[in-house]
């Protein structure tokens, strides 16, 4: 997993071409004006899907890993939290694969962070996560702008 600042991105212009082209998408696209849905950014090996939701309490969580398509994903609006857990230290699988969906759901783990505006996070395969998160103290729904970028592995 790789947290950081869309304004850092240049840090990671080493990475595999495909993220690099999403981190790219990501730091030059004002979604203000871009309409919630997905984009074919080339074929499915590239896929954007622009969301506006509310977030969620932590216990509507859903933990969730992937096989086929790495996440980028990018708070364009709003602030969320994520849970993260290691592959390796995965919690209890809650339904198993589905190879149609691409996804494993777990049962909650414990590591949440905060991913503010500006926010991009990248999750590999062995990076289980929680995403749509409530912040605050105490955790409070609130509207998100948020794109995932879908990588082919």
């Amino acid at each position: 997993m790789i947290v950081d600042k869309i304004q850092n991105y240049a840090k990671y212009l080493d990475l595999p071409s495909g993220i690099v082209r999403a981190i790219e998408y990501l730091g030059s696209t004002d979604f203000t004006f871009v309409e919630s849905g997905q984009y074919e950014l080339d074929g499915k090996k590239l896929i954007s899907i622009v969301q506006r939701y509310k977030t969620r309490t932590p216990e509507q969580a859903i933990w969730e890993s992937h096989r086929k398509y790495i996440d980028v994903q990018f708070i364009a609006g709003g602030h969320e939290r994520f849970g993260y857990a290691k592959l390796a230290n995965a919690p209890a699988v809650q339904m198993p694969y589905s190879d149609e969906k691409d996804v494993i759901f777990y049962e909650p783990g414990t590591e949440i962070f905060d991913a503010p505006a500006g926010t991009f996070m990248i999750f590999y395969p062995e990076d289980i996560h929680a995403p749509c998160l409530a912040a605050g103290s105490p955790p409070a729904p609130s509207e998100v702008v948020k794109v995932v970028v879908k990588v082919a592995v």
